[in-house]
């Protein structure tokens, strides 16, 4: 079928069979169309025919199918169990609005809960912390209800024909009511379908969202029999503080009737509108703009007098070009859906805050402009520094340079970087200086041209100061002790001024600090600020300053502790204890010292000691024999088991890089094993995503290390290398393709590389370098199930320089 286009209104027969009738037939008449569009057709086809989808088989893949698309692939419910907070509705790619059920999670909705309480229109996927939005919940009823608490009314439904695809999402309600969900950039938009003869009725509730989302105060106005308008104050991530939405829905059909209830305005409690319908389908449009009502009435135009099926198209269409820009071969169904799943978590984030005509509410609470680019917002660096910034980077260059010039307005008009950036405020959520490895990857990547010394200038202020107390930023809070002696000190009543501090987990903080310094340092160099660089380099060192040479734990001794302010060992703390280390324990953050793997080894006792410490942490002699059994019952196993641990938390950011330190370390070998291990866990299932999938992070990691590359060091432009989990895969980069190629590359079996060309010229190297990927390269690896065989890049000049020393 390749290069044959189809004749006109040629009609496309398929067989689907299920798992409760015989074969259903299903004919689609198919106009020019591609061959990778046809397959989600014929899939929609049959859903549309009553074949339930996750009944139907797809056929068997090969190099040249052309029949499922990316889009088909995907899982949407993948993540929504088991706290990866994912949620399963429709969205455009770092949509704006978005419109997905709403449970009794506090993340959105979770994939057992009972009821659907109504579809909300903002949400972060795979968050951790309880306020997420859910905002402006719809839902539709059949009768107006006794109460109006969405607790009370939300409506049971069936999981039977339930439908989760990018850009569209469908259920069927009590009563016999059809939801379906799609969404504009701006928009989420839903039609429900009522029962014959049913003269439906749709709840528009302002004073309550997502559980555990206080909303404090809230408006509500009927305009005309097609449009209602209002405001939300809702509470922001973590702890933040309350920030308002604005929002207008109109409706494809007039009112019937129409009634609000808790009146029109004020503090928090039950409050919204409802409108009934004549009998028939009826399409709600809901857009959001953080700026002021005209912006979300603007808003509304991506939507307004469009109709469903086009919208979702256009959704489908965006859906197509995001996740066509990499292409696997050789991988099963369920494989397929795994990736496409994850490089979809991928590209839902960050959110773009820019209304429809670029305005947008900045940080000192003015609304600005954004001509010409798009100002981005949500930004969870202390998770996404370590794999999604730069799968992004790479993937979409031009939306990394917005992301990149999105962080420097944070500094312009906040006067300070963020760490966790919601809304148009700082949360001061996590520990460390994420935000520096963040800013020097996206300047090592290109994102920063014409803007590297404003951006250094930011950076160099974060790394030397801190901020007023009046101002909202918490920064390096632990900058003054850092730079008197090398560390942040631990101190649990130190004053903060949102859920976190870095001081409260001193010796994780210092971790963080010594990694950014060290990143720095590189664009200082760059940059031409040699003193500058030589400070940030002996900064980075600053590792070495927690190493507590006499404290022991499993037999072997040496680990990072934390300080008091006076220099001393905090006595409370071992190495598996939750004191000094923020979400993990002295066992995961040992190896956070990427920048300096030979420092770390001599630290360690050399390379053979240094080794059988990671052989401990990730059980690997269990491992090689069971890779999901170790995965799934030795390493850390639930999503907020963080302390009282000593392996391998696959659920968690700080160590997810400790699978590539066998790389440093002089065994990349041991590094295909241990990810081989950890591509158990990402399923095709509701809990198929480890721990909070962290805005993207989580489902980064996978993508990047099924593809056999890792960027652990930030500030390199270096990628790790290891044992791919495709035969193929290609990445459309702007500058030409990426081809990675693994002749005969079973994900089910532990294989090592045997050997590696990049453009067919012979290397030793466990590394490449951001300009050679970006070069039409193809990196073709041999792969061998021998661990003998695989002495690949086990001399000692096989591993990237250190990047301090």
């Amino acid at each position: 079928m390749a290069g044959a286009p189809f004749a006109d209104n040629v009609v496309i027969v398929a067989a689907f069979h299920t798992d409760q009738t015989g074969p259903v037939n299903v004919s689609v008449p198919i106009k020019l169309v591609k061959g990778p569009s046809v397959a989600d057709r014929l899939v929609r086809a049959a859903v549309d025919n009553g074949v339930k989808p996750r009944s139907i088989r797809t056929p068997p893949q090969d190099h040249n199918d052309l029949m499922t698309s990316p889009r088909a692939a995907v899982n949407t419910f993948i993540g929504t169990k088991d706290d990866g907070n994912t949620f399963p509705g429709a969205s455009m790619p770092f949509g704006k609005a978005q419109s997905s059920p709403i449970g009794s999670h506090y993340a959105g909705w979770r994939y057992d809960d009972p009821v659907i309480r109504g579809f909300g229109h903002f949400f972060l996927s795979g968050a951790g912390c309880w306020e997420q939005g859910g905002l402006v919940s719809i839902l539709p009823v059949v009768d107006v209800p006794r109460s109006f608490d969405h607790k009370v009314y939300g409506a049971r439904y069936t999981h039977d024909g339930e439908v989760g695809k990018p850009g569209y999402y469908r259920v069927t309600l009590a009563g016999g009511i059809t939801a379906e969900c799609t969404a504009t950039l701006r928009c989420g938009v839903e039609r429900f379908t009522f029962p014959d003869g049913v003269a439906g009725t749709v709840m528009v509730n302002v004073g309550q969202a997502n559980d555990k989302e206080p909303v404090f105060a809230s408006a509500v106005r009927v305009v005309d029999d097609h449009t209602i308008t209002g405001t939300i104050t809702a509470q922001a991530f973590c702890g933040g503080k309350p920030y308002v939405t604005h929002f207008a829905t109109t409706f494809d059909r007039p009112f019937k009737s129409s009634g609000t209830w808790g009146g029109p305005s004020g503090a928090s409690g039950l409050r919204g509108a409802w409108a009934t319908f004549t009998p028939g389908p009826v399409t709600a449009a809901t857009s959001l703009s953080q700026v002021d009502l005209n912006g979300a009435t603007k808003n509304l135009a991506e939507a307004k007098d469009k109709p469903f099926d086009a919208l979702r198209e256009l959704a489908e269409e965006a859906w197509d070009h995001e996740l066509s820009s990499i292409d696997i071969q050789g991988a099963s169904t369920v494989d397929r859906t795994v990736f496409y799943t994850a490089l979809y978590h991928v590209l839902l984030q960050p959110l773009t805050a820019t209304d429809i005509d670029g305005r947008y509410r900045g940080f000192d609470g003015q609304i600005h402009t954004a001509t010409n680019w798009t100002y981005y917002e949500y930004f969870s660096l202390w998770d996404t520094y370590r794999g999604h910034n730069q799968l992004l980077a790479l993937l979409r260059p031009d939306r990394a340079r917005d992301i990149a010039r999105s962080l420097l307005a944070v500094h312009e008009q906040g006067g300070w970087l963020p760490r966790w950036a919601y809304a148009n405020q700082e949360t001061n959520t996590m520990t460390g200086d994420p935000v520096t490895p963040f800013l020097v990857d996206l300047w090592r990547f290109g994102a920063l041209e014409g803007l590297e010394n404003q951006a250094y200038n930011a950076m160099w202020q974060n790394a030397t100061s801190i901020p007023t107390p009046t101002s909202p930023f918490n920064g390096r809070a632990g900058n003054p002790n850092y730079l008197k002696h090398g560390f942040v000190q631990q101190d649990k009543n130190f004053p903060r001024k949102g859920q976190d501090v870095d001081p409260h987990h001193g010796a994780s903080a210092t971790l963080e600090y010594a990694l950014a310094d060290a990143a720095l340092s590189a664009m200082a160099e760059a940059l031409g600020h040699t003193a500058d660089a030589a400070v940030l380099r002996e900064r980075g060192l600053n590792y070495k300053k927690l190493w507590d040479k006499d404290i022991t734990d499993r037999g072997f001794q040496g680990f990072p502790r934390p300080k008091t302010a006076e220099g001393t060992w905090l006595p409370t703390s071992t190495p598996q204890s939750d004191a000094g280390f923020h979400e993990g324990t002295a066992w995961q953050y040992q190896w956070l010292v990427q920048q300096d793997a030979p420092g770390l080894t001599t630290l360690l006792g050399g390379p053979t000691a240094a080794t059988a410490r990671l052989d401990d942490f990730f059980a690997y002699q269990d491992l090689i024999t069971d890779p999901e059994g170790t995965a799934r019952n030795k390493w850390v196993v639930g999503a907020y088991e963080y302390y009282n641990q000593f392996r391998y938390n696959p659920n968690n950011e700080p160590d997810l890089h400790a699978p590539w330190m066998y790389v440093l370390m002089g065994q990349p070998w041991k590094t295909s094993a241990v990810i081989t291990a950890a591509h158990t866990l990402f399923t095709d299932s509701p809990a198929g995503v480890t721990g909070n999938d962290d805005l993207g992070q989580m489902s980064a990691w996978y993508v990047l290390s099924a593809l056999g590359i890792y960027p652990t060091t930030p500030g390199t432009g270096q990628f790790l290398l290891h044992a791919p989990r495709y035969e193929r895969a290609v990445l459309h980069l702007n500058t030409g393709d990426l081809t990675i190629e693994a002749k005969n590359a079973t994900p089910t079996t532990i294989q090592y590389v045997q050997s590696l060309t990049i453009n067919k010229t012979p290397t030793n190297q466990a590394y490449t370098t951001l300009e050679i990927l970006r070069n039409n390269t193809t990196l073709q690896f041999t792969l061998t199930t021998e661990p003998q065989q695989a002495t690949w890049a086990t001399t000692n000049n096989s591993t990237p320089p250190p990047l301090v020393h």
